[in-house]
């Protein structure tokens, strides 16, 4: 063992002194030269580790080698340089990824010679301070398939050569200062017409002139995004859009245009929004009521003929936002309009519009505004019990005492500084350094990740709708692997852009490190993060984050260096054997004592918070045992996943069947999370709560043990993906017994346990079709010190669980309740007569189901919502009683909703009605 010892540390001495001697570059010598003069150029605001001489082979910051040590990528988003951009990058013959993003200080016109970069597959240069022309020369990159320059200050036509670049999906030149017309073959060579594969034109912003080619569209495009708003475009609109069937996006917006509308626009049937706005278009605005998929349609500021307003628009259910402002229209406003089910703004300031305005209990409860400022409206009705806005300033009916029958708020000026941020009540009295701030989540001064997040097509205007915020940041914190995401001043431009100031926190630290900036900047700027559909297409300028201390530049003599780094060479080899045999004799150690207490590797983790777990009959288990329980974890035995990994069936040696839930290695890294569940569920003892067996913490690997559950969750019940017919019987059977799993723990657990993320796939179903609940990895225990009153414990905490059911009081204020898992509860009873997900294609269950019930009763819901599967039934008794139950459960405010008690009561009621008139019916 020792002659082993010397071996190994003699190996270690031979690697520290070949370090510190030097070898031979590992970068290719021409790319070596050439990031040198990069290195020059940008001098000391390049990262520290740039001062290593072979970039491959010390890994600097944002480049990235092939194994044969030839450079492929150039990651330097965010990093703060400062000076041009050198030719030198165009003789990177390698290079498949160059962004340079987010730098502002980066100025000068971009280099001809990035021509010559014929493997680039990506460029991004986005939010510097670059200007001059762009160069012809990128229309030599023909493997190019994402290009975005935006948010410079580029002059000059848009290069006809681009039209080169057959493989290009994406094109975003917006926010510069580009002029001239927009080229296209049959005046040029080439044209952006040949762009055949690509699916965004991004061209907005601009200074762009001439006509709109007929001739840039046709059938074989596969355009989804056409921006070409705020330039200054001047003739028709091409009627051959209507070529362009892909078409999702349609911004003409705040240019010169002029002539009718092509009436053939209404073939477009997958347009969502459509843009017209600003303009010079005249005669007859065309019936669009084919566009059946359209949320957003602003006509606003044109010279169409006077008329009513169309009564197509009553027709097109899914719209969000009819802006129809200074378009001389006449008449009264045809009613249908405010009984569009997700209707929020309706806007027709600055018309004609006449007669005794109208606002009964059949509007939409999506509907926010309705503003008819500046009209001949000479009355209003406005019923108490609405709350939607009305503007009324500046009609006959605000001069008139008698005219409003209610609401005469309509008649104040209209404030339109409306904001939305994250809240953060519970962080108010953080006081931070200048740097840091205090992160939403846990009020932990941190030093976020911030930046300005843009969105130019959204297809909402209502920013009171906190859970679309909600949905905004947690995928923003799922995708980008941070620890919370705060979203503030999010509010609309004049152009209808969405803007919003995003901070990113990291996880269980005080700050990023450079690669992992560098790589959020690229995730943003390549569009891998996509934001929730109804935000429309993004775009994100990141500010300048500084990584720890700035190094400062080496003035030292040539002497002075060798002298330091002989010392430090031996150092290295001395401290080098040291913590070699210390590691090896701490290795020995530890098998000893892991042989004796298994735990001991988890308290080594004590002084990071994470104790030996509290085990009440839960047993460890080794990680050769469960791999052998799961035939090596086969694939042939996986039975369900989610983003914490993937659960497997086993056997284990004496023959009992088992679930095992093994975590993956993005879900390692909360200890804490996965303690949490061990603890609650080996003291948590109920029929209907899943029981834990036993767990394993080995070879860093984090799984539970759970009792095998056979028949799968209850969302795939309810959508027949187990071939189980759930009759209105066992629904409410089913519902009951997860409601008294649910209220043991809230009543008889000690102490008493908040679940946090009840949902349809965390409620099993056994051989019985008995419900049990599962999965307590993100539950709360209610401390002594919390507050009881009501039948609720308030606990302030960070915001988790699963969109859709998650209880927009507790995201609104971070205080998290019991009644937070009646509302989730109530959201799985939805769940239960509808069979649909809470989310689904940006429409939100709970919401849908008040509205159709509003406009439409409950016979409207049997038609419209009811799974046609209990469509089918014979009886259904107590249907509308469950319904009304579940509504009550999801109540906005919490003291409005029953206590888990008295849920089990209505529902054991329910229960026994059911039972005693399905009885009467067939005695009859």
């Amino acid at each position: 063992m020792e002659t082993q010892l010397l071996i190994s540390s003699f190996l270690v001495l031979a690697v520290c002194f070949a370090s510190w001697g030097g070898v031979e570059s590992l970068t290719k010598n021409e790319d070596l030269v050439n990031l040198n003069k990069l290195k020059l150029e940008w001098k000391d605001t390049v990262p520290p580790n740039w001062r290593a001489s072979d970039p491959c082979g010390s890994h600097w910051d944002g480049v990235n080698c092939t194994w044969n040590s030839q450079v492929t990528s150039l990651k330097l988003s965010t990093m703060g340089l400062k000076g041009i951009l050198p030719s030198a990058i165009g003789s990177l013959s390698g290079l498949e990824t160059l962004d340079v993003s987010y730098n502002k200080d980066l100025t000068g016109s971009i280099p001809s010679s990035l021509g010559n970069l014929i493997n680039l597959k990506i460029m991004l240069m986005i939010g510097c301070s670059f200007s001059g022309q762009i160069p012809n020369e990128l229309g030599n990159l023909l493997n190019l398939n994402f290009l975005a320059l935006n948010s410079n200050g580029f002059t000059g036509a848009i290069p006809p050569a681009l039209g080169n670049l057959s493989q290009l999906h994406w094109l975003d030149l917006a926010d510069n200062q580009l002029s001239g017309s927009l080229p296209v073959s049959n005046t040029n060579e080439n044209g952006l017409d040949k762009l055949h594969d690509a699916r965004h034109f991004h061209l907005n912003r601009n200074k762009l002139t001439g006509t709109i080619s007929p001739n840039l569209f046709h059938s074989t495009m596969k355009l989804v995004h056409l921006l070409l708003d705020g330039n200054a475009f001047t003739g028709e609109i091409p009627s051959t859009l209507e070529l362009v069937e892909s078409l999702e996006v349609l911004r003409l917006d705040r240019n010169s245009l002029s002539g009718s509308i092509p009436s053939n626009i209404r073939n477009l049937r997958n347009v969502s929004e459509l843009y017209l706005s600003n303009n010079k278009l005249n005669g007859a605005v065309p019936d669009l009521s084919t566009l059946t998929r359209l949320h957003y349609l602003d006509l606003s500021n044109n010279s169409f003929d006077p008329l009513e307003i169309p009564p197509w628009l009553a027709s097109l259910q899914q719209l969000t936002t009819i802006a129809m402002e200074n378009l001389r229209f006449t008449g009264e406003i045809y009613h249908k309009i405010l009984e569009l089910p997700l209707l929020e703004t309706l806007n027709f300031r600055n018309n004609t519009l006449n007669g005794t305005f109208k606002v009964t209990s059949n509007v939409s409860r999506s509907l926010v505004l309705i503003d008819l400022e500046n009209n001949k409206i000479i009355g209003a009705q406005l019923q108490k019990a609405i709350t939607v806005s009305c503007r009324l300033v500046g009609n006959p009916a605000c001069n008139l005492e008698s005219a409003l029958l209610w609401n005469t708020s309509a008649c104040e000026p209209y404030y339109k500084g409306h904001s939305y941020s994250t809240p953060l009540t519970h962080c108010r009295d953080k006081i931070c350094s200048a740097d840091s701030k205090p992160n939403p989540r846990t009020c932990q001064c941190q030093i976020p990740y911030e930046g300005k997040l843009k969105f130019r097509a959204p297809s909402f205007s209502d920013l009171n709708n906190a859970s679309r915020f909600m949905e905004l940041e947690t995928t923003l914190q799922t995708k980008l692997g941070a620890d919370s995401v705060f979203v503030r001043s999010a509010n609309f431009d004049d152009q209808n852009y969405l803007t919003s100031e995003v901070q990113i926190f990291p996880v269980n630290k005080t700050g990023f490190r450079r690669s992992e900036i560098i790589g959020t900047g690229f995730m943003m700027g390549s569009q891998n993060y996509k934001a929730p559909s109804s935000f429309g297409t993004t775009y994100f300028i990141g500010d300048t984050y500084f990584v720890g201390n700035s190094v400062p530049s080496n003035s030292l003599s040539s002497t002075t260096i060798i002298v330091l780094s002989i010392t430090a060479a031996v150092l290295i080899m001395m401290i080098a054997c040291m913590g070699f045999y210390a590691l090896v004799q701490k290795r020995r150690a530890d098998g000893e004592i892991k042989l004796h207490k298994p735990f001991a590797g988890w308290e080594s983790k004590e002084e990071q918070g994470t104790s030996v777990p509290n085990l009440k009959g839960a047993r460890m288990f080794s990680y050769m045992e469960l791999e052998k329980a799961t035939n090596r974890f086969a694939q042939m035995n996986e039975i369900g996943s989610g983003a914490y990994g993937k659960v497997y069936k086993g056997i284990l040696s004496g023959g009992e069947m088992v679930a095992i839930k093994r975590a993956n290695q993005a879900s390692l890294k909360d200890r804490k999370q996965f303690k949490n569940e061990i603890e609650l569920l080996s003291r948590v003892h109920h029929r209907n709560i899943v029981g834990l067996l036993g767990f394993c913490f080995d070879k860093e690997e984090q799984m539970l043990v759970y009792e095998y559950i056979s028949n799968g969750t209850l969302r795939e019940s309810i959508h027949g993906q187990t071939g189980i017919r759930l009759d209105w019987r066992r629904r409410i059977l089913i519902a009951l017994g997860a409601a008294k799993g649910l209220n043991y723990l809230h009543e008889f657990a000690n102490p008493p346990i908040i679940h946090r993320d009840v949902k349809s796939t965390n409620i099993l179903l056994d051989e019985r079709l008995v419900a049990m609940v599962a999965d307590f990895g993100i539950s709360r225990v209610v401390s002594d010190g919390g507050v009881r009153a009501g039948g609720q414990s308030h606990v302030t905490t960070q915001v988790k669980g699963t969109m859709g059911y998650l209880d927009p009081e507790y995201y609104m204020t971070l205080q998290l309740t019991e009644k937070s898992d009646i509302y989730s509860f109530g959201v799985v009873l939805l769940e239960l007569i509808t069979a649909r997900p809470p989310i689904e294609r940006g429409k939100n269950l709970v919401q849908e189901v008040k509205t159709v019930l509003e406009l439409q009763g409950f016979r409207g819901f049997r038609h419209e919502l009811m799974d046609p599967v209990l469509k089918q039934s014979m009886y259904i008794t107590g249907f509308e009683n469950l319904l009304n139950f579940a509504l009550c459960c999801v109540e906005e405010l919490p003291e409005n909703r029953p206590s888990m008690d008295i849920v089990v009561k209505e529902l054991e009621s329910i229960v026994e009605n059911e039972r005693l008139l399905n009885s009467i019916s067939t005695r009859i």
